[in-house]
């Protein structure tokens, strides 16, 4: 069960008042930095004060900001987000174990890399189109009796609707049916497409079709005209986002091939409708493009950028800038947290850069949402995920338009690692849907007269779980800021610990019961408290107390002893029936954020299921759990962070890989989590990143334009998700300078990512580990041959004799043994059908 608290909940703790709620709500929101994560140290009682008059309406100037330093290597450039790692601390693996481990990868290294062939980004374009979703990104002529119109640009804005664009703006329809050129499109310039065979009809939905009068006059009315497309030139292009990345993409020479390309496990790209849709600025795309899905909160807007307190708390500045589109003066930046950073074009680029597999994850925070004094959406957790993942299958469809019709984008939402290895080998990217939210399934906890009062079921986390599987997620963490139901949470450390502290005070009644501990490797804790002695702590308590009084919301905070602290709320019974769900339907169990306590009972149970679906996404765990996830056959994804800090993560973790299982290396981007990006090394330094330079796959990657700003990863960092294809570059730059040749070790490494996940996720879902690497798993050579029979599919071939050691092009080898023989290798060759042709034992 859920351990006791010590705090009880205080009397009228109810009286909520408009000036506390509009208070609290940057407070609250200011938790909200899973990802800028934790801090070391305590604040000044200066800065705390100020940020208390900050918070209450007070005018405040960028020297009296709480600091935010997003480049400080005790939270984003740590192997694990909580307490720094001193020198003196005692790595959990021996010597011999980090050699061995570290051999391991090498020989992984040296394993032949599987035939790539190249594959066109966008379809053909006929000079005719085919059907409704041809024309998207084309420029055509329409002809008619009465007269040829255009050329048009056609920008889709869905499946099947497009905008029809000039060098004034795009064709509408005005109030007296009359067919204009508006400057802005809307409603009225949206047209849906029908017909096919290179004759359409166009259409304003409740409004009228198209139609071509004598004289070469367009009008609108009840029937209209169907048009001949031909291709043209002339048209201008409608104003988007750049890619500036040259070359085909890259795609498997089967379907059922290893795969390369690199995997972010952990980001938020549906983020614009969390906490209620108002704190996020921006979103992931929208029907009339860049321009109208890159522009700023209204709040900011209208205050010049002055009055947008929590983007300032979090990014240090004061103010900044509210443009976007098209000058992107102040943002996106790697410290601006509010504003978007996964628009679908940054995604592309990183798509054509490398990146195949992408986990967004769902996310919300019901407390903190409440708080927050603008809204739109819901605030319950589950309608939020519920709306994101709808969003999610949304976006799909709009990249497909943008492409040429369903199924043609780049961006595929997957729901095993079949058919994800399946759409990697054909070129795009696989798309695997998440959820990170503190309050899942409604599983809070009130604490009542000393007690723990859990809010669901076991029968109620059956029944989400069924339907989160049917809605497509695949990957879950049991907490984010809050404890629930199902476990303690890690907290947050530093000067947003007490605020968050204080929200998991109003949604649950009491506070962390954080204690002191002294973890056997000196760093497996949980993240530090503010702690003040003597009469510090008593301004500190005073401090929070008076603010809690004044609004009748809360008592003194509590003091903590001395770090290392450890939360003592660990894995309750129904958190432990949450993860064999999770097993149950294969879905991928994410131990970040959990306390200490329950993510070592959590991986208890992962050990006791035998389950190797388990993967630490973005350094939300300790390092006594690593080696844990290794050992299960699981996979890590460490924070991005800054490329040095990257760099070091990655050095460390080559000590932990199982020597039992395929080695890759991905990373968790965090981004839209209001989490902070890499910082650039800046320009100057003697090993830049030089533009243009070669990208996974041949490909020619320059410096990425968007309207007037043009990005560069050594002076802005990782502004914006497309520059993840530059941070790898950067990664390669910094691990060369450090050691030569680790280069192209780590982009090997991180090139080898995704198939990693894809390993694991088939092991989550009941194939065995390879034979090769696992000698107690060999059939005999007799038995090989009677599991694996002409006719059979990869798949059956995979669930008959567990993951090949190697898959290249149509062959799958595996090891067997005879009596005089340990290891006898047996190559499986597919016909052009897919089926098994033949088993060959050498």
């Amino acid at each position: 069960m859920v351990d006791e608290a010590q705090v009880a909940r205080p009397q009228g703790w109810q009286r909520v008042g408009l000036a506390a709620l509009v208070a609290l709500s940057v407070v609250g929101v200011a938790l909200a930095v899973p990802a800028a994560g934790s801090r070391d140290g305590a604040t000044s009682l200066a800065s705390a004060a100020e940020q208390r008059k900050s918070e209450l309406g007070v005018p405040h100037d960028d020297a009296l900001l709480p600091p935010h330093d997003h480049d400080d290597p005790a939270t984003k450039n740590l192997v694990s987000r909580g307490l720094a790692v001193g020198e003196d601390v005692v790595d959990p693996t021996t010597a011999a174990e980090r050699t061995a481990a570290e051999e391991h990868v090498e020989r992984e290294r040296a394993l032949p890399d599987p035939r790539l062939v190249p594959t066109a980004a966008y379809p053909d374009r006929d000079a005719v189109p085919a059907d409704r979703f041809a024309m998207a990104g084309g420029c055509y002529m329409l002809t008619a009796p009465a007269g040829t119109f255009g050329p048009y640009y056609f920008k889709a804005t869905r499946l099947g609707g497009y905008l029809l664009h000039t060098a004034t703006g795009e064709l509408t329809r005005s109030g007296t049916g009359a067919v204009t050129i508006a400057a802005k499109p809307g409603p009225q310039s949206d047209w849906t497409a029908t017909g096919g065979a290179g004759r359409f009809a166009f259409a304003i939905e409740g409004a009228g079709a198209l139609v071509a009068q004598p004289g070469g006059v367009l009008a609108t009315g009840a029937t209209g005209t169907s048009f001949a497309l031909q291709a043209s030139s002339g048209c201008p292009e409608f104003p988007e986002a750049d890619i500036n990345v040259t070359g085909d993409p890259f795609a498997g020479e089967t379907s059922y091939q290893e795969v390369r390309g690199f995997v972010d496990a952990h980001t938020h790209g549906m983020a614009f409708e969390f906490l209620g849709g108002k704190v996020h600025c921006g979103r992931p795309w929208h029907a009339y493009g860049a321009p109208a899905a890159l522009v700023d909160c209204n709040d900011h807007t209208v205050t010049g950028g002055k009055g947008a307190l929590l983007e300032s708390v979090l990014s240090g500045k004061a103010s900044h800038d509210p443009v976007g589109w098209p000058t992107f003066k102040d943002w996106p930046a790697p410290e601006s947290l509010t504003h978007e950073g996964t628009y679908y074009r940054w995604l592309e680029r990183a798509w054509r850069g490398g990146q195949r597999l992408f986990v967004n994850l769902l996310v919300e925070n019901n407390k903190l949402c409440q708080l927050y004094p603008l809204k739109k959406n819901s605030c319950d957790d589950m309608t939020s995920i519920r709306l994101q993942a709808k969003d999610m299958y949304l976006m799909q469809d709009y990249i497909d338009a943008q492409f040429g019709g369903p199924g043609k984008g780049f961006y595929r939402i997957v729901k095993d690692p079949f058919e994800a290895r399946r759409v990697i080998n054909a070129g795009k990217m696989a798309v695997v849907m998440g959820i990170e939210t503190s309050i899942p399934f409604g599983c809070t906890y009130k604490r009542v007269l000393g007690r723990d009062l859990p809010a669901c079921t076991t029968a109620e986390i059956d029944a989400n779980l069924d339907e989160m599987q049917a809605l497509g997620v695949r990957q879950m963490e049991l907490v984010n800021k809050f404890d629930n139901a199902l476990a303690g949470v890690a907290g947050d450390a530093g000067a947003i610990g007490p605020l968050v502290n204080t929200a998991n005070f109003l949604e649950t009644g009491s506070f962390w019961a954080m204690e002191h501990c002294e973890p056997a490797d000196g760093e497996s804790a949980d993240n530090p408290q503010i702690t003040l002695p003597d009469i510090t702590a008593g301004q500190q308590d005073a401090l929070f107390g008076a603010l809690g009084k004044v609004l009748g919301l809360l008592p003194a905070l509590p003091l903590y002893p001395q770090p290392a602290h450890c939360n003592k709320r660990g894995l309750t019974e129904l958190g432990v029936h949450t993860i064999e769900g999770l097993a149950r339907r294969n879905m991928v169990f994410d131990p970040d954020h959990l306390s200490v306590k329950a993510r070592a009972a959590s991986m208890d149970v992962i050990e006791d299921l035998g389950y190797p679906g388990v993967i630490s996404s973005h350094s939300w765990s300790t390092p006594d759990t690593y080696p844990r996830i290794y050992g299960a056959g699981g996979f890590i994804t460490p924070y991005a962070g800054d490329s040095t800090g990257f760099v070091e993560k990655w050095r460390r973790h080559l000590g932990w890989a199982d020597p039992r299982y395929y080695f890759g290396f991905g990373f968790g981007a965090d981004i839209n989590g209001l989490g902070a990006q890499g910082n650039p090394r800046g320009a100057d330094v003697p090993n830049p990143v030089r533009y243009p330079f070669t990208g996974l796959g041949g490909v020619t990657v320059e410096k990425q334009r968007a309207g007037e700003r043009v990005w560069d990863i050594n002076a802005d960092g990782v502004a914006q998700y497309g520059l993840y294809p530059d941070w790898v570059e950067d990664l390669r730059q910094v691990a060369e300078a450090q050691q030569p040749g680790d280069g192209e070790r780590i982009v090997d490494d991180m090139a080898r990512g995704a198939e990693a996940y894809l390993q694991m996720w088939e092991r989550a879902n009941g194939v065995r580990p390879d034979s090769c690497r696992n000698p107690e798993l060999r059939p005999t050579v007799a038995q090989a041959r009677d599991l694996v029979r002409p006719g059979m599919g990869t798949e059956a071939v995979l669930r008959a004799v567990g993951q090949p050691y190697e898959r290249l092009g149509s062959t799958y080898s595996f090891c067997a043994r005879t009596e005089g023989r340990a290891r006898v290798p047996v190559t499986v060759t597919f016909g052009a059908d897919g089926t098994v042709a033949a088993v060959n034992a050498s």
